[in-house]
């Protein structure tokens, strides 16, 4: 069969202006979702310290919606698998809208249980949250996947750093509105996830997964596989396992700590803001790197830097503002080169056919090490203190190396 359209040996994508169309699409609705992903890590342990008036739980939150965005996730890349992309993320936006809801319901009622119960809902939007990366991989060529990738998740900067910076504003408004001030930010949280879902209902059109099966791309870049292909479906979940434990640790716990050590909400979001904007703000220059350097020599950088990371939270002093947000930079920046790696890894290893239901399946595993993460930090801090949280986080992010390392070896 003949074709006339642009050979993707040449880093072209098939569908270029599909996939401008797509990616700019994408970039809107994630812009909207990071205001409503980072606007809940901030204040979520705060508010269920409040409410249980312990510090021993204060991880739950975070392990809660995480747990949630394990099934979201698997639930998002079964809907992508057999209906497409937009109706999986809109579903997922608009799932983790109603959670946001919950929350605020939660808080004015004092009742943990529900709280518990809504945070869980609320999952779903950090499960689409990061799905949207797969879709903006559909389109491209395997030699610029990664810089598709970092593109959706750079548009997350925006939201993620305002988000949090609007914890204060936000609780002053739910004040007004006769709601716990902690609750605030969740306001903003349902209103970005019930826009995000929108925009993507309406304007994702055409659905890159079903484009990219109509086109047949995995015939197209057979050719290509083995020039661009990483390590493979293994090595790429382990990297983004691991980053996303040791991350969802360590920025569990930092607001609780700053806290505890009489810092406000003011202060508090900044530091996440900061860290938020390191997760997705480098996202270009790291899809640049993966793409000419290759996947595992950027996966090995990701557990250095965690690493780096670690070892300033655990040795920054209580009152430092400045340390605590350098170390929450290049904790998020470990991150995002872990997930920037590892997502081009899973889409070279994985065929159109199986795509979306694979990568479901491998974000689950990430929710479930955010959970682990997120519920472990709470006990790990009331037990030994916060800076052995960071460095056991920042130790345990050297286990990418000798996966990545072995897995090298191997093939």
């Amino acid at each position: 069969m003949t074709s006339t359209a642009p050979d993707t040996t040449a880093g072209m994508s098939p569908r270029p202006e599909a996939q401008r169309r797509v990616l700019a699409v994408l970039v809107t609705s994630q812009i909207l979702s990071g205001a409503g992903l980072a606007a809940g890590i901030t204040v979520g342990a705060l508010l269920a310290q409040d409410m249980l008036g312990s510090t021993d739980l204060a991880g739950l939150p975070s392990a809660l919606f995480t747990a949630g965005s394990a099934l979201a996730a698997v639930t998002i890349g079964r809907i992508s698998q057999s209906r497409g992309r937009r109706p999986g993320l809109a579903a997922g936006y608009l799932t983790g809208a109603v959670g946001s809801a919950g929350v605020i319901a939660a808080a004015v009622a004092d009742n943990a249980v529900l709280l518990f119960i809504a945070l869980f809902v609320y999952g779903a939007g950090t499960a689409t949250n990061l799905q949207a990366r797969y879709a903006g991989a559909d389109l491209a060529a395997p030699a610029h996947r990664a810089r598709a990738v970092s593109t959706v998740l750079v548009a997350t900067t925006l939201g993620g750093v305002v988000g949090p910076n609007l914890a204060a504003p936000t609780g002053d408004l739910a004040d007004t509105l006769g709601i716990p001030t902690l609750a605030g930010p969740f306001l903003l949280s349902g209103t970005a996830y019930a826009l995000a879902a929108l925009v993507l209902a309406v304007w994702l059109r055409p659905d890159p997964l079903l484009l990219a099966r109509s086109l047949d791309l995995q015939q197209r870049t057979e050719n290509t596989a083995a020039r661009t292909r990483g390590p493979g479906l293994i090595p790429g979940a382990l990297t983004m396992i691991l980053t996303q434990l040791v991350m969802v640790a360590i920025m569990t716990m930092t607001p609780v700590h700053m806290h505890d050590h009489g810092h406000g909400t003011a202060a508090s979001g900044l530091v996440i803001a900061i860290h938020v904007g390191a997760m997705y703000l480098p996202s270009p220059l790291t899809g640049w790197l993966v793409d000419a350097y290759g996947r595992t020599v950027i996966a090995a950088a990701s557990g250095l830097t965690l690493l780096a990371a670690g070892i300033t939270a655990a040795a920054a002093p209580a009152d430092s503002v400045t340390l605590l947000a350098l170390a929450l930079a290049l904790l998020g920046l470990g991150w995002n080169l872990g997930l920037v790696s590892g997502t081009a890894m899973i889409t070279d290893a994985v065929p159109l056919a199986t795509r979306a239901k694979t990568q479901g399946m491998v974000d689950v595993s990430i929710a479930i090490a955010g959970a682990t993460g997120g519920l472990s930090s709470g006990l790990v801090v009331s037990a030994a203190g916060y800076p052995v949280l960071a460095l056991t986080g920042g130790i345990l992010a050297l286990a990418v190396l000798p996966a990545i390392a072995t897995t090298a070896r191997s093939r």
